[in-house]
Order: structure tokens, then C-alpha cells, then sequence
């Protein structure tokens, strides 16, 4: 008996021989299985089961038992996609398909849709495709991009015993102004010298984000940071959360606070779902968008100021989040969190009547002609430039240390935005 051959010629040959086949007399029949036997080297069990079950398709249509159905959406869509969803800021398919009739109209008016792959009909496959099969098509895009960073979260001194504790699962607030803060460090592989913080205030109940980088976590540069923040929400704040890191249980962050009675509450210790909002905010806001690599100069720290302004309009006016309203149980008895309808931190605002109209026009005439496209592209150009001056001594102090620096290459791939 001969070598097996590929499944596809296997399948032609059964396939041509099937009518041959059950027309034969039993002595033909035998002969057929021979030949069939000694071309493709299957068993005679095999060759007869072939014969004489139903015609098997072609392998190149055939996966998992299954056949191959025809594209739903062309490559022009899928590029249209990759192209959209840069632009956007790389949002989950979620956030996605509720943001593109927002973002849409503005990139044509702006012209970013001015390129050979976009045409009416890619628009419309795009507009059709689901948060799942967006998640689908972007997953390759978004294995490159599993970043890891350290911690830097040191205990405070007695002082935090005397603030009070918030909880995961504490009643979930339903006023704006509970504030959860927490700070970033951009200090590459090490610890060693000082470099640059960022920290991070998010309400828990519109989800409007605020970021602001510092020379370091002294309380000095930690108040004014917090006292700048507190100027650009639009909303009083009632609450300030925090971890229990030294930068925030001191006397002088408690000073401040009291003085303008904004209650004072913490984490537990080493539970971080505690703080489970700002937490996420410190990976898809400031990771996302300042990297891992190690800030540490004047103008790296000037480049960070002038960055979160930019990714604060875009984030809080055009990009929706999804918050949790309840719990509900499944057919099989399990509990399931549910989810609101995903809306942008400035719509929440609106929606909770806490503005004034003269508020509102005063706030909406930021956004006022803004194309949220040249946002990302001013975003881009920041990030190049930081990644230009901090690479290189991030990777040399890395190499110095034996330290593997494999997880910030992919923080490359985010800036492919043309």
C-alpha cells in the first residue's frame, strides 16, 4: 500500500466514485475498494465508509465539520474598522458601535474618512456589525497590547486609622461628587531616583475622569494637583476616596479636604476591587495612554501636562461607559451583573439635573467644533515625542538591572494612527 495523500485529493477520489460505486456489481465493488485503497492508502473500512456515506465538501470549505460560509463584511470594512477604532481610541465593541453615530458625521466633515477604502457600502457594513464581531476582528490588534506595570503603594502612618473605610461592597453612591483617586507611577523598571506620578480622580457615579501628572507624591505636589482636578469637574465633589497610600493619609491632603467639607474615606488594605473604578481608570486611561516607560525629566513631565487635557475632552464628551445598576439572576440560579446603556461621562452630567443652564452652555462651548480625530492625532504626536525622549534610558536601565522590558514594545502598536 502506497503513502497517504492529502485529504483534499482523498475526497476527490471518493467523491468521483461514489455513483461508480453503488451502480457496481460485488465483485466490482471489491475491485473499486483496491484501487481506491492502494491511490489514497486509506483501510478498507475507511474507502468503503467514504463511498457510500454522503458526499464530503471540499476541505478548503470545510472546518470543524462545519462549512465555510461567504464573508459578511468585505476587507474594505475590516480596514475601515481598524482605521475607525484607532482614531477612537481603541474602545472595546461595546463602547464602539454605541460611539460611531456619534463619531462618524465628525470624521467626514473633518475628512478622515477621505481614503480609497472607505465608500458608502464599507460605511454600511461597518454601521451593521455587531459589538461581537467588532471584539472578533480587533482581537489580533489587542493580544499585541497586554501591558504589565509595578506598584509603588506604600502604608501611611497612624493617621489613616482615624479615616473612615469604603468597601466594595458598600451601597454603590447615586449622586455625583463621590470622587475615588488614586496615582500612577511612571518609573519604568525601577524605583531608583525620582520620577514623575500621575494621579487619577474619577466620579463613581458619571464616570467624568480628571488626570494630572507631578513632579513627585509629596503632599506639596499632591495638593495642588488635587486642587487643580477639583476645578475641572463640573460639579461640587461631596466624597474623596482613596487608597492608603502615604501621599494621601497625611495631614496636610486631611487639612484640605476638611476645610472645603469634603468627607475623607479609604480602602481596605491590599484590596484593590475597594477601588475597583479608578483602578480600571489607571489601565485603559493612563497606561493606554502614557505607557510604561520612565518619566523622569522637566519636559517629559511638561509633555504629561499637556497630554490629560487632551485625552480629558476626548474621554468625558466622547467616549461612553457602561456602569452597573443591578443584579440578576440567570436561569441556572447564577447571579449576572446589569449594565446601563452606555452613555459619555457628559451625558450623565445632563442627565442628573445637578447643572444650571448657564453651566451647560458654558461647558458645551468646549466641545463646540471640535473634531474628536484631531484629538487622537494630537494625542499621537505627544506620544511619540514622549516615547522618543524616555525609550532608550528605560530600555538601558532595564539591561543594566537584567530586567525584561518585552512587555513595553507593544506599547508601540497604539500609535499607528495615521
Amino acid at each position: 500500500m502506497e503513502g497517504k495523500i492529502p485529504m483534499t485529493a482523498r475526497r476527490h477520489v471518493t467523491n468521483k466514485l461514489r455513483t461508480t460505486y453503488r451502480k457496481a456489481s460485488k465483485t466490482d465493488r471489491s475491485r473499486i475498494l483496491d484501487e481506491v485503497m492502494a491511490t489514497t492508502g486509506m483501510g478498507r473500512s475507511t474507502a468503503r465508509r467514504m463511498l457510500t456515506g454522503p458526499r464530503l465538501p471540499d476541505p478548503g470549505e470545510h472546518v470543524d465539520k462545519r462549512r465555510l460560509r461567504p464573508k459578511t463584511y468585505s476587507d474594505a470594512s475590516r480596514v475601515l474598522l481598524e482605521h475607525v477604532w484607532a482614531l477612537m481610541g481603541m474602545p472595546c465593541g461595546k463602547y464602539f458601535v454605541v460611539m460611531l453615530p456619534m463619531w462618524l458625521p465628525l470624521l467626514e466633515q473633518a475628512g478622515d474618512l477621505d481614503h480609497p477604502f472607505v465608500s458608502a457600502t464599507a460605511i454600511e457594513e461597518l454601521e451593521s456589525m455587531s459589538a461581537a464581531t467588532i471584539d472578533r476582528y480587533l482581537a489580533p490588534a489587542r493580544q499585541s497590547m497586554q501591558l504589565r506595570g509595578i506598584s509603588t503603594t506604600k502604608p501611611p502612618p497612624l493617621l489613616r486609622n482615624s479615616i473612615g473605610l469604603s468597601k466594595t461592597g458598600d451601597e454603590p453612591p447615586t449622586v455625583a461628587g463621590v470622587i475615588e483617586a488614586d496615582t500612577v507611577a511612571h518609573c519604568g523598571p525601577s524605583y531608583v531616583g525620582e520620577f514623575a506620578r500621575t494621579l487619577t480622580m474619577t466620579d463613581m457615579v458619571t464616570g467624568w475622569t480628571e488626570n494630572a501628572s507631578i513632579r513627585n507624591n509629596a503632599s506639596k505636589w499632591i495638593l495642588e494637583a488635587v486642587a487643580d482636578l477639583d476645578g475641572k469637574f463640573p460639579f461640587e465633589l461631596r466624597v474623596f476616596d482613596s487608597d492608603n497610600g502615604s501621599e494621601f493619609i497625611n495631614h496636610e491632603v486631611a487639612d484640605w479636604l476638611q476645610q472645603r467639607d469634603i468627607d475623607q474615606t479609604r480602602s481596605r488594605p491590599y484590596r484593590k476591587n475597594d477601588q475597583a473604578t479608578v483602578e480600571s481608570k489607571n489601565n485603559h486611561v493612563v497606561r493606554k495612554h502614557a505607557f510604561y516607560w520612565r518619566y523622569d525629566t522637566s519636559e517629559e513631565l511638561g509633555l504629561l501636562g499637556q497630554l490629560w487635557p487632551l485625552v480629558s475632552l476626548r474621554l468625558n464628551f466622547f467616549v461612553p461607559t457602561k456602569k452597573p445598576v443591578e443584579y440578576a439572576t440567570t436561569s441556572d440560579g447564577r447571579r449576572r451583573r446589569v449594565y446601563d446603556s452606555p452613555r459619555t461621562p457628559w451625558r450623565r452630567v445632563l442627565d442628573s439635573g445637578l447643572l444650571t443652564d448657564d453651566q451647560v452652555t458654558a461647558i458645551s462651548e468646549r466641545v463646540d467644533g471640535v473634531n474628536p480625530a484631531d484629538l487622537t492625532r494630537q494625542i499621537n504626536q505627544i506620544q511619540m515625542r514622549l516615547i522618543e525622549l524616555s525609550k532608550s534610558k528605560t530600555e538601558a536601565m532595564a539591561a543594566s538591572r537584567h530586567l525584561d522590558m518585552a512587555s513595553l514594545k507593544p506599547s508601540m502598536n497604539r500609535l499607528q494612527t495615521n
